[in-house]
């Protein structure tokens, strides 16, 4: 035992050190990626439409994931009986955030546009936290080059809202278009919305385009009555899937900080257990987490949700990559 008490190095408690996403390693030179997996953050907040503090998510994401950082070889889950993360087997940078510049939309989406083009093209799959659910639409606009090589992808939301708006006051870009925008998109071979519920941000019209242009829109209650299985059965297998996760596709009991709460929302393990099924009969190619609030939720519960079911996600799709199934 060394003279402060140490028999193998430090111990590294969650409150000590630096909040990258699960303590993982902080790449700076954004071409010279070398890892499975890239974090990066996208605090921009411009787009919403209600209640502002989405550039804070990333930051609260981080510092909740490092409840989730300890080294104990991987995270095993005992119902599954699968070591998820294994010491060594998978690497995970944190990138950093995305540079945002002030009431500046345009330059501000181009800068993540840009930085998930970098971890496409290091071959690493792209986690970024957000920010509002605009910050979808640069990512999904980094997709086209490695879509011309390998393929279009599908969309899996998981939301409260529709997100189907095409254009209001000349708003093209905000919180309430990235799906709109998705769909028009050649590379994106249609979406799978799920979640969406109650008064919705998204006119009558905007349900009907949406199915028009290739989506399939489910409730939580339509879920629930449905099952997992029947839903991932309308999810087209085989292919490669894209999920972009609004903390608001939550109920607000479990997840307050958000700007846009609707009451009826999914439980923990009913979306973990959909992803988690989603990674066996696809490629999980992309995944963003959007919309946590944090100066709305002050027991942080929220931001502990979303790194929960991020770290427990990416989890599953490595374990898929690697050959194993659940």
């Amino acid at each position: 035992m060394s003279e402060h008490g140490y028999k193998t190095g430090r111990l590294n408690l969650p409150f000590v050190g630096i909040a990258t996403f699960g303590k993982n390693p902080y790449v700076e030179d954004w071409d010279h990626i070398d890892a499975d997996v890239a974090i990066m953050g996208a605090p921009f907040d411009f787009g919403t439409q209600y209640r502002p503090g989405a550039r804070f998510g990333p930051r609260s994401i981080r510092d909740a994931s490092t409840l989730f950082s300890f080294g104990h070889g991987g995270a095993y889950d005992y119902e599954d009986d699968i070591t998820y993360l294994p010491s060594g087997e998978v690497k995970i940078v944190d990138l950093g955030d995305a540079d945002i510049v002030h009431t500046n939309t345009t330059t501000s989406h181009a800068n993540i546009e840009y930085g998930v083009r970098k971890i496409l093209k290091a071959g690493a799959l792209p986690v970024i936290l957000g920010g509002d659910h605009s910050i979808n639409i640069p990512c999904i606009n980094a997709f086209d080059e490695d879509c011309d090589v390998n393929g279009p992808i599908h969309i899996v939301q998981i939301d409260a809202h529709l997100d189907f708006v095409d254009e209001r006051h000349g708003v093209r870009n905000g919180h309430g278009n990235p799906m709109r925008r998705a769909a028009e998109k050649e590379y994106v071979s249609g979406l799978s919305q799920l979640g969406i519920r109650n008064v919705s941000s998204t006119a009558r019209e905007g349900y009907e385009d949406a199915r028009a242009m290739g989506s399939d829109i489910l409730s939580v209650r339509q879920i629930r009555k449905l099952g997992v299985e029947a839903v991932l059965s309308r999810i087209p297998k085989g292919m490669r899937y894209y999920v972009t996760i609004d903390i608001d596709g939550f109920d607000p009991s479990i997840a307050p900080g958000t700007g846009t709460p609707s009451h009826g929302g999914f439980y923990y393990y009913e979306v973990l257990e959909l992803i988690s099924r989603l990674t066996n009969q696809g490629t999980i190619v992309g995944i963003d987490l959007v919309e946590v609030a944090p100066d709305y939720d002050h027991t942080g519960t929220t931001a502990i949700l979303a790194a929960q079911i991020l770290m427990n996600f990416i989890g599953r799709v490595m374990h898929a990559r690697k050959g194993g199934e659940k």
